[in-house]
């Protein structure tokens, strides 16, 4: 009797890899795009303990490993320039094969974050998207375009894989993409030349923990972390991170973009370290510390009021994190005028001025902006105060009024330029005037009659208030306040 159970059990196991077969992760798949240039992983499984062999038509060169006792195997594959169509072939020594076609090499970048990254190029219900007809109906001028989404998958258990295809730039396809995604994308392709992946992961009202491991979240000290005993509006620490990051990490790319902080209004100041750390544990999972980050900011929004901080307190965490965080950059969000709208329309500008900044810092391209002016210092002067600002004085500043003028008349500077508040000792911030500096434009003097003698300045910084300071490149200045005051809730009027 025990004889034949174990000779049940052998042919049973012997059947069990008989019908083995290789087996590719979704995300390796037809018409994907492969990072050129590079030394991407290629992983699936197979038989246990069979030997796997690759070889991409690209270069004709057979490599091979080894599948592990559970039947998991991962391999190394040079790449070359950007090209394509080529083809992979994968088998192993059961004779089984799987070959995928269409694939392209260029530029790949995860595109991640809540319901600002998640908003399609269709808009949402009664949320338009600017330019979107316009987008859509172009979709096949960009055919070099590939988009992978990562469908919705919060768990509790870290998963290999995940559920999506990619999928070409068809008017349904790009209707349906992540619109910050896209025009991030094409801006790219159309600059670079070349192909462009775009694996995409995100939900909507989403906090940054989901999109972490919860052991990297308790590492963190002085943070909250009630988010670990209350239940949250959306997927709790951790959840999206192993469901929907997890199964892509394998995924060699460039880069990452992100769009992320509005969830995160109920404990403000934790953001930069939370973000910080989210980077580099991302970073340390795709096995590349050099992988660029860039964040856009929150945008303006009135949520408990106009009058109060959290946008503007959200933005300066934003702007720690990416000060802390080597090759991290933040796309400014200040000009969309939106302040009723939590998901602005000029979702073009939002991924173009990604693109700008991904173009120049990562890429080397000449020319481009999409980064703001930063406040750099400040000097007093009797009931005036200078201040002064990084990254102005190559793009003359000017206010956004949309009123001609000409460099000639020396009045220019005597132009309303809208946002500034001053306080003096007692803390209590009033509106300013401003005037641009001439003839060198990398300062700006403001000044108040209600504010004799001035300590402190603030620009935009309230949920929503109106300011037109922009670069000659369309760029704003970034939201600042020259003051470290604790800053309490009841100037965020936090409800939770």
């Amino acid at each position: 009797m025990k004889r034949l159970f174990i000779a049940i059990m052998a042919f049973a196991a012997s059947a069990a890899a008989m019908n083995a077969e290789v087996k590719l992760p979704s995300v390796l798949s037809d018409g994907m795009v492969l990072q050129r240039n590079a030394e991407v992983t290629l992983w699936g499984k197979a038989a246990p303990g069979s030997t796997v062999c690759v070889e991409p038509s690209w270069d004709g060169v057979r490599r091979q490993t080894k599948a592990d006792s559970e039947g998991c195997w991962k391999l190394k594959v040079a790449t070359t320039d950007a090209g394509g169509p080529y083809s992979i072939s994968f088998s192993d020594s059961k004779k089984s094969s799987v070959t995928l076609n269409d694939i392209l090499l260029g530029e790949v970048w995860i595109c991640s974050g809540q319901s600002n990254m998640e908003m399609p190029v269709k808009g949402f219900v009664s949320q338009p998207v600017a330019g979107s007809a316009q987008a859509i109906r172009d979709s096949y001028a960009h055919p070099d375009m590939r988009i992978f989404n990562v469908l919705r998958h919060a768990t509790d258990t870290l998963q290999s894989d995940c559920t999506g295809e990619w999928q070409y730039p068809t008017p349904e396809n790009v209707a349906n993409c992540s619109a910050v995604a896209y025009f991030f994308g094409r801006m790219l392709t159309d600059i670079l030349g070349v192909p462009v992946g775009l694996i995409t992961s995100y939900w909507g009202g989403t906090m940054i923990e989901t999109w972490m491991m919860p052991e990297s979240i308790k590492a963190i000290p002085d943070i909250d972390k009630s988010v670990f005993d209350e239940v949250p509006e959306g997927p709790g620490p951790g959840k999206l991170y192993k469901g929907m990051i997890a199964p892509i990490v394998n995924y060699t790319a460039k880069g990452f973009i992100w769009y992320q902080g509005e969830s995160n209004r109920y404990h403000p100041f934790d953001y930069a370290k939370l973000m910080n750390r989210m980077i580099l544990d991302w970073r340390e999972a795709w096995g590349n510390d050099q992988m660029p980050f860039i964040a856009a900011q929150i945008a303006q929004y009135v949520y408990d009021g106009s009058e109060y901080l959290t946008v503007p307190v959200i933005v300066e965490q934003q702007y720690k994190a990416a000060d802390a965080t080597p090759l991290t950059y933040i796309a400014p969000t200040t000009d969309m005028d939106s302040p009723r709208m939590i998901h602005p329309a000029r979702k073009v500008l939002v991924g173009e001025r990604m693109a700008a900044i991904a173009l120049s810092r990562t890429y080397g391209i000449k020319g481009l902006c999409g980064e703001s002016p930063r406040y750099s210092g400040m000097e007093t002067d009797g009931s005036s105060v200078i201040l002064h600002f990084k990254d102005m004085a190559v793009s003359t500043s000017w206010p956004a009024t949309g009123e001609s003028f000409s460099w000639l008349d020396k009045d220019i500077k005597v132009i309303r330029i809208k946002g500034f508040e001053v306080a003096g000792e007692d803390r209590v911030f009033h509106a300013a005037t401003a005037k641009l500096g001439w003839p060198v434009a990398d300062r700006i003097t403001v000044q108040c009659d209600s504010v004799a003698a001035p300590v402190a300045v603030r620009y935009a910084f309230r949920n929503v208030l109106e300011s037109n300071v922009m670069t000659v490149s369309e760029v704003p200045l970034a939201p600042f306040r020259t003051d470290d005051w604790e800053i309490t809730p009841e100037q965020l009027k936090r409800q939770k």
